[in-house]
């Protein structure tokens, strides 16, 4: 029964919906991996197992025959990133300033997941207010690698990521301004998808995607397959009238011909800012499974690519931190040391001033035009993930062919999708000479998505999920 938790999301809901398996049976079997594995990794930030019964008892009651048309995750038992609003649940963003603090209404893609039959087990641990690339803070402690104990599963969405690659969960949902679910799906050798802003919708993420962050911020979905990630990305988007950046898009299912007319651009590093052989490699190796599967992939790389970057680093880290400057001010000795080493990146930029603000937003507009043209020809782009794999907790700094590559700069490949508002896809390809897993990107054009994601359903049909040693 263990084993059924590492089968793919769609699979297990079509035991579910053949009788092979019941609801309750397929959350005990949830439990039972959660209740072993949990203590070494750490993934969760709000878990009970007789909650997760009593659900699993309701759905159960509620199921029958012919159900699964209505019900599209009736019973397939899944976490959320603990920033967003998940009603009875602790939603704490990873801080003793938000001790036990519990929400009372669901995010409005919790309230998807729920209307379409799914199981909440918990919520899953997070970085202190999500301002980092590794999952640790005061109010939980660290997360755990299932590759390697020893190292990070990438952050903010570490806790997710951990738990789905582990099989504690089959799905779930993470949020990313920076990389936040896709980093931690790469350091974890599972899929992931940043959502075009909006075609996910966003109310009810903690704190709100408001300002430049309803640019740069997106609730997206997590799991083992890209075939998974489509299914939660189909059950869960749609305008939300009430949030402002929802746009009325509809949904699309583009066939094999028409992916095919999207011409590849890829590239094995930026020209700045080197990347392992191995990621190099796992470029390579998906660029040539794209053209033996009729695409034409060329090396293509936008010109616009540091300024993006720097512009990101304005809106994320010197923005970012000026939002939350409000909630700490007197409660500094409460904050966990990965926190405070962001406040620290943050004020070393120096103090924004309302000009300097006032005119990155119109140049990222400016840029971001720019970017989008050059795209016409090379509508999609393939690239890493990072420059790195999964590092060791508390790493900061690596070299890569010679060169020493420092923290931010090691994730920097994707930052520049949240500047341009772009979806972006990472799938699991390589591995490290250590045995990591290495994902590569897929990005395209705002509100091309669904071509996103069937170029990446593609890659990961030839390569993807291995489960990790843990398991």
């Amino acid at each position: 029964m263990s084993e059924i938790t590492l089968l793919s999301a769609t699979r297990q809901l079509e035991m579910l919906r053949s009788g092979v398996i019941s609801v309750t049976e397929l959350a005990e079997a949830h439990i039972a991996r959660i209740e072993r594995l949990n203590p070494k990794l750490n993934a969760f930030a709000d878990f009970d197992a007789e909650r997760v019964r009593v659900q699993a008892r309701v759905l159960e009651d509620s199921s029958g025959p012919g159900f699964g048309p209505h019900d599209p995750l009736h019973g397939l038992p899944v976490t959320v990133k603990s920033s967003i609003a998940t009603a009875g649940f602790r939603c704490e963003i990873g801080s003793l300033l938000n001790k036990g603090e519990t929400s009372r209404e669901d995010a409005e893609v919790v309230a998807r997941l729920r209307g379409a039959g799914a199981l909440i087990l918990g919520t899953t641990n997070c970085p202190e207010f999500l301002m980092a690339y590794e999952t640790e803070n005061l109010l939980h402690g660290r997360t755990c690698n299932p590759w390697d104990l020893e190292r990070t599963p990438g952050g903010s969405s570490g806790g997710e990521s951990a738990a789905i690659a582990a099989g504690l969960s089959a799905a779930g949902l993470g949020s990313d301004s920076g990389g936040s679910v896709r980093v931690p799906a790469h350091f974890t050798g599972i899929c992931a998808l940043k959502p075009t802003p909006g075609r996910v919708p966003g109310r009810g993420h903690l704190p709100p995607c408001v300002g430049p962050f309803s640019t740069l911020g997106a609730i997206g979905p997590m799991a083992r397959t890209m075939e998974d990630v489509e299914l939660l990305f189909r059950v869960l988007s749609g305008q939300d009238v009430s949030d402002p950046v929802s746009p009325p898009v509809a949904l699309r299912s583009p066939s094999l011909d028409e992916l095919r007319e999207s011409t590849i651009g890829f590239f094995e590093d930026d020209g700045v800012v080197p990347v392992t052989a191995e990621t190099r490699g796992a470029v390579q190796a998906a660029a040539q499974a794209l053209r033996a599967a009729g695409f034409r992939v060329e090396p293509f790389r936008p010109h616009t690519l540091e300024r993006l970057r720097k512009l990101w680093n304005i809106f994320f880290v010197q923005c970012g931190a000026m939002f939350y400057e409000p909630a700490i001010r007197g409660k500094r000795e409460r904050l966990s040391p990965i926190f405070t080493e962001f406040r620290g990146i943050a004020e070393a930029a120096g103090p924004l001033t309302a000009a300097e603000l006032l005119n990155a937003w119109a140049e990222l507009d400016l840029l971001r035009a720019k970017t989008l043209d050059a795209m016409r020809d090379y509508p999609v782009l393939l690239c890493p993930v990072a420059s790195v794999p999964a590092w060791k907790h508390g790493e900061r700094e690596w070299s890569v062919e010679g060169k020493a590559v420092a923290y931010l700069d090691a994730v920097r490949y994707t930052q520049w999708f949240n500047a341009l508002a772009c979806p972006a896809a990472v799938v699991p390809v390589g591995r490290s000479p250590e045995g990591l897993p290495i994902d590569v990107q897929i990005a395209a054009r705002p509100f091309e998505d669904e071509i996103v994601l069937g170029i990446a359903k593609i890659v990961d049909r030839e390569f993807g999920y291995r489960p990790p040693p843990l398991v």
